[in-house]
């Protein structure tokens, strides 16, 4: 049987999530610690260290601010701008951009930025799309990796050393910048938060033709070019209380534009509108932990105080983990197209990383579908 917080609607089958002896997730006790936080002491921090940054002579940017164009990113950079700094934004381009996503791109630089959109081969981000979702269930990949390796690479051929991510997921602490004494990036630091997901760049020589000179996007700087410019980061949220309502709705007021409905897998219409592959990396999620984008956000607002755990387990019933046929109006086989996957090979892609212990089965121990190919969970709450 599944476990799950008694407060939010996690299960104990997401990585890293740990649940206390009081039936009580870390992420749930994280934010309840957040009453705790002075913000206006931590705000004045960020003030302190960011203007330590600021080029001294108006003669290059003060910082890089990594972004995709979603609520996040547009946050991000509004509030950086409100700080009088002067940003160099960097988008590493996904991996099949929607026309939503591309709008959003468009209104990040009308808030008044230099903007750089680095757009790696998209012949190679095809055959790692396919190896990524093939070898590690992972469509993905690729572009969760080049959005620390670009903006980083980036900070250190324009020899800026500053790069503001948003939200921490760890929710620990406010990046190395704030850290006096050892306070640049190192690989070591990025692999954590970048995150390779178990495949490493150097594996992907042995597949399809890749050579090393394909990989550079995909490719940290060393760490003798990191120390050399002195490169650091800091999480925007430590210094903010961060909230995705909230930042969608500041994100709104300076342009940016939400769905015309609850996104496919999800739980609004604000979150991961660039991407029409996110819809798979969604549902690989739930075949492997059990959970998806749905169970994420409900978490968030049930914690919040916005919904009830009663009605966050009645809508994720709903929308958590469906067979992804579209995404952002786009069918399943026009995305799996240019990684040349059929749709019976994508299903049997989906049976081989799917978490058999967390699903239905008949008696024969075979995946029970309906007529739409959904599974079903074997609980959604700790009954």
């Amino acid at each position: 049987m599944i476990s799950y917080c008694k407060k939010c609607v996690m299960p104990n089958t997401k990585p890293d999530l740990i649940i206390d002896e009081f039936g009580i997730c870390n992420a749930c006790s994280s934010f309840s610690n957040r009453s705790n936080i002075d913000w206006d002491t931590r705000y004045k921090d960020l003030i302190d260290l960011t203007n330590k940054y600021k080029s001294k002579n108006q003669s290059n940017w003060d910082c890089v601010i990594p972004v995709s164009g979603g609520k996040d990113s547009t946050y991000q950079v509004v509030k950086i701008l409100q700080l009088g700094l002067n940003p160099l934004c960097v988008t590493s381009t996904t991996c099949d951009l929607s026309e939503i996503g591309r709008m959003n791109i468009e209104n990040i630089k009308k808030l008044g930025v230099d903007y750089i959109e680095f757009s790696p081969n998209p012949i190679i981000r095809s055959k790692l799309n396919r190896i990524g979702l093939m070898n590690i269930g992972d469509i993905s990949w690729p572009e969760h990796v080049g959005i620390f390796t670009i903006p980083v690479r980036v900070a250190v051929q324009y020899n800026i050393p500053l790069i503001i991510w948003g939200e921490n997921s760890q929710n620990e602490y406010g990046g190395p910048a704030a850290d006096s004494e050892n306070n640049h990036l190192t690989r070591k630091w990025l692999e954590e938060f970048g995150g390779l997901l178990g495949m490493r760049v150097s594996d992907l020589t042995s597949y399809e033709g890749i050579e090393n000179k394909h990989l550079i996007s995909y490719t940290y700087p060393s760490d003798e070019e990191l120390q050399k410019i002195g490169v650091t980061g800091l999480f925007l949220g430590y210094y903010l209380p961060w909230d995705g309502l909230s930042n969608m709705l500041i994100a709104q007021a300076n342009g940016f534009i939400t769905y015309d409905k609850i996104v496919e897998g999800s739980y609004v219409n604000y979150e991961n509108l660039d991407n029409h592959q996110t819809g798979i990396h969604d549902y690989f999620k739930f075949l492997k932990f059990g959970f998806g984008r749905a169970s994420d956000i409900a978490s968030l607002h049930i914690r919040r105080g916005r919904i009830s755990r009663q009605d966050g387990i009645d809508s994720v019933k709903k929308l958590d983990g469906l067979f992804p046929w579209e995404y952002l109006g786009k069918s399943l086989s026009e995305i799996l197209k240019p990684l040349n996957i059929s749709i019976d090979e994508f299903i049997k892609i989906c049976d081989k990383f799917t978490n058999k212990k967390l699903f239905m089965r008949d008696a024969n121990g075979n995946l029970i579908k309906d007529s739409i190919g959904n599974l079903t969970k074997i609980n959604y709450d700790n009954l």
